[in-house]
C-alpha cells in the first residue's frame, strides 16, 4: 500500500484557552493509504502533554520514515503494521492517524460504516459537550450564548445539552468560581455540565473545588491535578463527592489500572491512545476495572472527530466539539443532530473534502 502525507491548518473561530495556554489555530497531518484502488484517510493532530511535545513536523517525518516499509504490506496485515509502527517509535498521534486511515479502508472495502462493522447502535451516542474555555465571567457568558444561538456571532448548531467548563484560571479558584456561575446563570436549563482543570489545581483547591463544584450541580471534574501527581489522586477520590476523570494522566491502556483506584473515569482521545485500535482496547480495559469512559479531542477537524464518533455508543460522555469551532474545516463527516456527533451510513469513515462555511 502507499502512503502519502500531507499539512493543513485550521483555525478557531473563538480561541481556546486553558491552564496551559491559549490556541488560535493549528497545523494538522492529513494521512492517505491506498490500496487497490481504496483510499482511506487519517488525521493527525498536534499536542503537548509533559516533556516530550508531539510537533506537526516530529508527526510528519515519522509517518515519512515508516511509508517505504508499509508498500510490501497490504491494510489487512494489522498485526505486522502495529509491530511495524511499535519498532519504528512512532509519536502517538501518528499511530492515530495511520490506524484511523486503516480502518476507514476496510470499511470502504467492506462497503460498510464503522459503526455497523462494530455492531454498534447510534441512537446510544450521548451528547457532545461544548468547551468554554478560560475567560471572564463576560466572555464565558457571551462565548455560551454564542453556541446557543443566541449570541453576537451565532453558531449554526442547535439542540446544545451538555458544557464543559475549563477552570485552572492562572487568577486562582475565585476567578474560576466567578466564571462557573456566569455560565450556570446563562444556561440555568443546561443540567449537564462539566468541569476540566487541565491539572491546575493543588490538591488543597482541588478539594475544596470538588465540595464547591458539586454544590453548583456539576457532574464530574476532569484532570484536576497535573501530570505526574497521580499519587495525589487517592486522596482526592477519598473526599471528592464528584467523580473523577483523568485525562493527561492516562495515555493508553496501560495506564489504566495503575489508576482504576483511585478514579472513576478515563478520557480516551486518539491523539494519545494512538488510534481506534487502541481506543477499543482501552473501553474494554477500562469496563473491566469497573471504570466510566470519556471521549475528548484536541485541535481536531472533522476527520478525527467523525472516527472517534464511530465508538461512541461505548462512551459514558463525549467531548468531540474542536470541529465545531473551525471557520475552515477542509472535511465534512458525522452530523451535527440535536446535540450528538453522529456518524453517517456512508462506508469507512463517512468522511469527504469540503469546506464548512463559517
Amino acid at each position: 500500500m502507499h502512503l502519502r502525507v500531507a499539512v493543513f491548518t485550521v483555525h478557531k473561530r473563538f480561541a481556546l484557552t486553558i491552564s496551559r495556554g491559549t490556541t488560535t489555530a493549528t497545523t494538522n497531518i492529513w494521512v492517505e493509504v491506498e490500496h487497490e484502488g481504496i483510499r482511506g484517510w487519517g488525521e493527525a493532530s498536534p499536542f503537548s502533554i509533559g516533556e516530550n511535545p508531539q510537533t506537526t513536523e516530529t508527526i510528519g517525518r515519522s509517518l515519512q520514515k515508516i511509508a517505504p516499509l508499509l508498500k510490501a504490506l497490504s491494510p489487512l496485515e494489522r498485526q505486522r503494521i502495529e509491530q511495524l509502527m511499535q519498532d519504528a517509535r512512532l509519536p502517538s498521534a501518528a499511530r492515530a492517524a495511520l490506524d484511523m486511515a486503516l480502518h476507514d479502508w476496510l470499511g470502504k472495502q467492506a462497503d460498510l460504516p464503522l459503526w455497523k462493522l462494530w455492531g454498534l447502535d447510534r441512537d446510544r451516542i450521548p451528547y457532545t459537550s461544548v468547551t468554554i474555555g478560560i475567560s471572564s465571567p463576560e466572555e464565558a457568558a457571551q462565548r455560551v450564548k454564542n453556541w446557543l444561538g443566541e449570541g453576537t456571532i451565532a453558531l449554526p448548531f442547535h439542540g446544545i445539552q451538555a458544557l464543559k467548563v475549563k477552570l485552572g484560571s492562572p487568577q486562582g479558584i475565585a476567578a474560576d468560581q466567578a466564571m462557573l456561575l456566569a455560565v450556570k446563570q446563562t444556561a440555568p436549563h443546561l443540567s449537564q455540565v462539566s468541569v476540566d482543570a487541565n491539572g491546575g489545581w493543588t490538591l488543597e483547591q482541588a478539594i475544596l473545588m470538588s465540595h464547591w463544584l458539586a454544590d453548583q450541580g456539576v457532574q464530574y471534574l476532569e484532570q484536576p491535578l497535573a501530570k505526574g501527581q497521580e499519587g495525589e489522586l487517592a486522596e482526592l477520590y477519598q473526599q471528592s463527592p464528584l467523580p473523577i476523570f483523568v485525562d493527561e494522566s492516562c495515555f493508553t491502556s496501560y495506564d489504566i489500572l495503575p489508576l482504576s483506584d483511585r478514579v472513576h473515569g478515563i478520557n480516551i482521545k486518539l491523539m494519545k491512545s494512538g488510534g481506534l485500535s487502541e481506543a477499543l482496547r482501552m473501553i474494554h480495559t477500562a469496563r473491566a476495572c469497573g471504570l466510566k469512559v470519556m471521549f475528548g479531542c484536541y485541535s481536531d477537524s472533522t476527520l478525527a472527530n467523525t472516527a472517534l464518533a464511530h465508538l461512541s455508543p461505548l462512551a459514558d460522555y463525549v467531548d468531540l466539539d474542536s470541529h465545531l469551532n473551525l471557520v475552515d474545516d477542509p472535511f465534512t463527516g458525522a452530523n451535527f443532530q440535536q446535540g450528538r456527533v453522529v456518524p453517517t451510513t456512508q462506508p469507512g469513515l463517512g468522511v469527504s473534502r469540503g469546506y464548512i462555511q463559517s
